[in-house]
């Protein structure tokens, strides 16, 4: 017996007479009347008893049907749970973040935009450190990984840039250039020729420090670095306490820190915070393909709003 053999069953037991089933299934009734007895023959039961207007289900036949009825829904849950498995519509989909990726609008926005698009896919967030977010990807434990920081040797992953942003500079509360009254301009980068620099993140950020370090150089001074935190937010901290200032991605000026001033910088270009995504170049999940492909929309979207 195959599947359809038992829809022959049901549209017989449904409508009562073998000439309306065949003319609902599109076939000739002598055809389908021997479908169905030869149903009755491998159960060796008799499943509708004949009316001279029609059939009537047996008590074996009512049986029957609500078996094969639960048996056809299953099997098409399973159809269309493996169609949209296939299509990426379903699954599961694990998404890194550095400790700062939260702070850009960008990244919590996309992926409550994914949510919203692909509710059947379960969709879990882990935070971690540039370095160890990039082993995690490797070793399959993350799908995809929001970066703020270039890969050096991408290797076996695929990068895309999606946004760039300034950094700017977080000062003390107290700090006399958090506190001047020139309407919050920028600041030039010789004015802090004299402060001590926070730097955190290393090794992850070191190409960042290395541009900042060149800029300060550029300006004509050597910056003094103080403190290394691991953290962006553990350098705010350091900050918060006056024990000097920081070069942090704009973004980042979202967390709003008790004792902490942001103010935006000229004169340093060269040094941009960046959001990447990135993901195995040897992955073919539809759901990471679905998520890839409407992060790169919304990026476009996004440059496009912020011109």
């Amino acid at each position: 017996m195959d599947l359809r053999q038992l829809r022959y069953f049901i549209a017989v037991a449904e409508e009562g007479r073998i000439a309306w089933a065949a003319e609902r299934l599109g076939m000739q009734q002598p055809p389908l009347s021997q479908q169905i007895k030869a149903i009755e023959r491998e159960l060796d039961v008799q499943l509708f008893r004949r009316r001279p207007r029609g059939v009537e289900l047996t008590d074996a036949g009512r049986t029957f049907l609500e078996n094969a009825r639960v048996m056809l829904a299953h099997l098409d849950h399973t159809f269309e749970t493996t169609r949209r498995t296939a299509r990426g519509e379903q699954g599961r989909i694990c998404i890194g973040v550095t400790p700062t990726g939260p702070f850009h609008p960008f990244a919590p926005r996309v992926i409550r935009t994914f949510r919203g698009d692909f509710p059947l896919v379960s969709l879990t967030l882990e935070e971690c450190l540039t370095n160890d977010l990039i082993e995690r990807l490797q070793n399959e434990k993350v799908d995809v990984a929001f970066l703020r920081t270039p890969v050096a040797n991408p290797g076996e992953f695929a990068i895309s840039l999606l946004l760039e942003e300034p950094m700017v500079v977080a000062l003390p509360s107290g700090h006399v250039l958090a506190r001047s009254n020139d309407g919050g301009a920028a600041l030039s980068l010789k004015v802090l020729a004299g402060e001590t620099f926070l730097l955190y993140g290393r090794p992850a950020w070191l190409g960042q420090h290395e541009a900042i370090i060149a800029a300060c150089r550029a300006a004509g001074f050597s910056p003094r670095v103080g403190q290394e935190a691991p953290r962006v937010t553990s350098t705010l901290g350091l900050v918060a306490a006056g024990l000097g200032i920081s070069f942090v991605p704009a973004s980042v000026q979202r967390m709003n820190l008790d004792g902490v001033t942001y103010r935006r910088l000229k004169g340093i270009t060269q040094a941009k915070a960046i959001l990447s995504l990135a993901i195995r170049r040897a992955d073919n999940s539809p759901v990471v393909r679905q998520f890839v492909n409407l992060v790169k929309r919304a990026a476009k979207d996004f440059r496009l709003q912020q011109k």
